[in-house]
């Protein structure tokens, strides 16, 4: 009777545990979800439940030069960015991990200051530099202002990449010949490779929906994306917004998807989602 009790009580606990947690991803998802019905609906105005359905808002914003441009704008900068944050970030987390020089903690804790504080006082301090700078609504001025915000999340995930990779390896290169910059190119970079992808696509995906810091670098005549969503939310409240979130939606949801299956063909070497190898004893 003890041994049955106990079983039940387990059963109980897991079945609460299991609905709690259901119901707390469908609290974070449900929001996010509305927006999908929202896009169809064939008013001009956005309304829940949707009212008609039609495809006039798809067509509006892949059609339109409204939409078009800031899309392809911040398309470029979110690629720029993820390739110039993920090649500082990777030499950043290499120093980090390998380097020793006096203060490695306080470097560590200033590259990634930028997650901490939050984005509004980021933005003021880049506005007021780059007006200075006369980088107000450039591509550079974009770009600069994304990494700020990218290569924390570079570092952070080639930092634990190679945290976990046996530096033997290089000195072994490097003792048969091999130049530091020789041996992390063929050695170190193919093993932390998942780790350097996996950065590159945490920053396209935040440069690409940065809205507050792009709000302040953003001019009349180069606005991303996220900039123009906002200014439509002020002024017409259109479906198209909810057209173009969906689509937002869909297309972050398909590069994590994309991240995944790269970590499960790499044997789950990505941060995060890694699996700490075996001992040579096992």
């Amino acid at each position: 009777m003890n041994l049955l009790a106990s079983a039940r009580v387990a059963v109980s606990a897991a079945a609460f545990v299991y609905g709690f947690a259901v119901l707390v991803l469908v609290f974070l998802v449900l929001p996010v979800l509305i927006v999908i019905p929202m896009s169809v609906s064939d008013t001009t105005y956005l309304t829940f439940p949707p009212k008609g359905f039609t495809w006039r808002w798809y067509t509006e914003i892949a059609t339109e030069s409204a939409w078009t441009q800031p899309a392809w704008l911040s398309i470029r900068i979110a690629l720029l960015t993820a390739v110039a944050s993920t090649i500082i970030g990777t030499a950043a987390g290499y120093a980090i991990v390998r380097g020793r020089f006096y203060g490695k903690s306080a470097v560590r804790l200033l590259i990634v200051s930028p997650i901490i504080a939050p984005n509004i006082v980021v933005a003021i301090a880049i506005f007021f530099a780059f007006v200075q700078l006369r980088l107000i609504g450039t591509t550079l001025g974009f770009v600069l202002a994304h990494s700020i915000l990218c290569v924390p999340f570079v570092v952070l995930t080639v930092t634990a990449a190679l945290e976990r990779f046996d530096a033997d390896l290089e000195l072994a290169a490097m003792n048969l010949g091999a130049g530091r910059l020789t041996a992390f190119r063929r050695v170190t970079l193919p093993v932390i490779l998942p780790g350097v992808i996996g950065g590159a696509v945490f920053s396209f995906l935040i440069s690409f929906d940065e809205p507050v810091i792009s709000y302040f670098v953003s001019s009349v005549r180069q606005a991303t994306l996220p900039r123009v969503m906002f200014q439509n939310i002020e002024t017409s409240v259109e479906p198209s917004v909810a057209a173009i979130s969906t689509v937002l939606l869909v297309f972050s949801a398909t590069i994590v998807v994309a991240a995944l299956i790269l970590r499960r063909k790499s044997g789950g070497m990505l941060p995060g989602f890694s699996k700490r190898p075996k001992a040579a004893s096992d």
